[in-house]
């Protein structure tokens, strides 16, 4: 685990981000083609995700429920605009059952053959619609607002750890509402949600706004999105909201009577967020030591490493560490941290040398480390490590046992802040207004970064950047001047820059 043995970012940022996967005990490869192994390491960052977002869920009135797996295949065909965009990821089922081989081995019985094929979920619309048929019957049965823990399947063909995989851990939120305005208001407040997570809790800053009519999500009328800026200047799409208008009510038949006794269908939206959140974390904080994980998110806030040598200082050495464990524990942070306590871990493992154990909590990005031993315990001080500065500058030492649990609890709070400042500092020095296309193509090659530039609004011209140049409009940011001008490619007239990037 010693944090040279990591690739460094400057040399190849593809394989420091899996070394960091691998080595921080987040996740591995599975023996199923696409499929991944969450640790309990980084099942942990997920736990902490899901937990913070669900209580952000439910603080706006919504609930959570449980669909089916196994979608119909006919029910997938009847939003033509979602048959078209999953049809090449859907993984099918035709048969239900195997029967053993003569001599070894099983093969599927032919005789089992499904009447209608079923789709695994890629996602969950269609199912949940046409459940919703049977739930709403008036107008006083909306809005529905409903969230669901899940996975989902994706047959993707290039895959990479959190970030695309076949099969992922998400939420998704599906509601239906009887109007138009109660619809669009509810797409926006989630996009919005996920901001707040995005940056409160993840430290992550992000541009919200609409995507582009050949971004969009299939089967949406529009759909927003948080963006991010990782590290090696690429985007990652973090979360989305869709304004879904009437298109599932009328595939599904969905319909309610209105005060006024007449039938209409019900306005929709879905919204989610997924496990590529571990990956997008990884990505804007971590650095070549290993992970960082901002204090809110953190499975493990701080770990006392006890150094001792005989067994009398050990005994004393232990003790002092047990009591500073427990004050650090009392910490009134719980709110901050969505009503959980602080985590302490004691490092007291026999086995394992104090270097060692330094370089693994370091690897693994615990915020806080604790050194402890004979000579501090004699001036009733510690020394403290803060995860996120480098070299000498992350050490506090003499900080008094007293004092200690008190003062990191302000580095969890300090470091929360200085993760979100440095990434959006990075985001802002990397992201520039380019005027014309010749420059748009040398500069999304070097430096890259986001690229804030004129689109005349037309699909044709979005995809003919992305396959010249593999750069995609990520965002119409809310907040982005109205500044007329020319496309860059056309020249037709523009009402604002968009921002484009090279995406994960």
């Amino acid at each position: 685990m010693a944090a040279e043995k990591i690739t460094s970012r400057a040399k190849d940022y593809s394989q420091w981000y899996l070394d960091i996967v691998n080595r921080a005990g987040l996740a591995e490869n599975s023996d199923v083609r696409g499929c991944m192994v969450i640790k309990p390491h980084g099942y942990a960052i997920w736990e902490k995700i899901q937990r913070a977002l669900d209580r952000l869920f439910k603080d706006t009135g919504h609930v959570n429920a449980y669909f089916p797996l196994f979608i119909p295949k006919s029910f997938l065909a009847r939003e033509e605009q979602m048959a078209e965009g999953f049809a090449k990821e859907c993984a099918v089922i035709t048969h239900h059952r195997l029967k053993a081989i003569p001599g070894g081995g099983v093969e599927v019985d032919p005789e089992s053959k499904l009447e209608e094929p079923l789709i695994v979920r890629p996602t969950s619309e269609t199912i949940i619609w046409n459940t919703y048929r049977s739930w709403v019957q008036s107008w006083r049965d909306l809005p529905l607002l409903i969230n669901q823990w899940a996975n989902v399947v994706r047959w993707e063909m290039r895959t990479r750890l959190f970030l695309r995989t076949a099969e992922f851990l998400w939420q998704e939120g599906h509601t239906a509402h009887a109007t138009q305005q109660e619809a669009e208001e509810e797409a926006r407040r989630m996009v919005e949600v996920y901001r707040h997570f995005a940056e409160e809790w993840m430290a992550m800053p992000v541009l919200v706004g609409p995507k582009s009519e050949g971004q969009k999500f299939p089967g949406a009328v529009y759909t927003l999105c948080i963006e991010a800026m990782m590290q090696d200047k690429k985007a990652l799409q973090a979360g989305t909201s869709h304004f879904l208008g009437q298109n599932f009510a009328k595939a599904f038949d969905v319909t309610f009577q209105n005060p006024e006794g007449k039938r209409e269908y019900a306005w929709a939206t879905s919204w989610g967020v997924s496990t590529r959140l571990i990956g997008g974390l990884i990505m804007t904080h971590s650095d070549d030591q290993g992970l960082i994980v901002p204090p809110r998110l953190a499975p493990v806030h701080a770990v006392i490493v006890p150094i001792y040598k005989t067994e009398t200082e050990r005994a004393a050495v232990l003790e002092a560490a047990n009591k500073l464990a427990e004050s650090i524990r009392d910490l009134p942070l719980r709110e901050w941290l969505n009503y959980e306590p602080v985590t302490v871990r004691v490092d007291d493992r026999e086995q394992y040398q104090p270097g060692f154990k330094f370089n693994e909590w370091e690897l693994k990005g615990v915020p806080v480390r604790v050194e402890l031993g004979p000579k501090d315990l004699a001036k009733g001080a510690c020394v403290l490590a803060r995860r996120d500065l480098p070299g000498k500058e992350a050490k506090e030492a003499g900080v008094p046992l007293t004092k200690a649990a008190v003062r990191i609890g302000e580095m969890l709070h300090a470091m929360q802040t200085a993760l979100f400042e440095r990434a959006r500092k990075f985001r802002e020095e990397n992201t520039y207004e380019v005027n014309s296309y010749d420059e748009f193509k040398k500069k999304i090659e070097e430096p890259g970064g986001f690229l804030l530039a004129h689109w005349d609004g037309t699909r044709e011209t979005d995809e003919r950047i992305a396959a010249e140049t593999k750069a995609t409009i990520r965002c119409i940011p809310f907040d982005r001047q109205k500044e007329a001008g020319k496309c860059m490619v056309t020249g037709r007239p523009s009402e604002g820059r968009v921002v484009f990037a090279k995406a994960y």
